[in-house]
């Protein structure tokens, strides 16, 4: 499957942004969708997932409150919705399809990353 990031940009602390995941391929309505993201000079880190078909999402606790994750199976589309945005929320965004149903947090089981979208959050 590929996946494709959009929505990035620079907005002021405090505003908002929506990302959007497009896949294409081999997609699968069953598999979780997760976010991450990358700040420079740090690893790689979990923003959020969503699962297959029932859509329970699970949250880092930084942006739990803040961010939505939401699907649009007859789409192929996963959004992250980021509200009250803060500069540490700066970061390269990269979503993510999962091998499972059940998203985790791990990197590892995710099968396929887009290329990542740039979010950046000034004061």
């Amino acid at each position: 499957v590929q996946l494709v990031e959009s929505g990035g940009g620079q907005v002021q602390a405090g505003g908002s942004l929506r990302l959007s995941c497009a896949a294409s391929g081999r997609t699968s309505s069953t598999a979780a969708m997760g976010w991450f993201r990358q700040a420079p000079g740090k690893e790689r880190a979990f923003v959020g997932v969503i699962n297959g078909r029932g859509g329970s999402t699970y949250y880092a606790d930084s942006v739990k409150g803040r961010f939505t994750i939401s699907r649009d199976n007859g789409k192929d589309t996963t959004y992250l919705q980021m509200n009250s945005l803060k500069p540490e929320d700066t970061a390269v965004y990269y979503c993510a399809a999962s091998k499972y149903a059940i998203g985790s947090t791990r990197p590892s089981d995710f099968r396929s990353w887009g290329q990542g979208t740039q979010v950046t959050v000034s004061s």
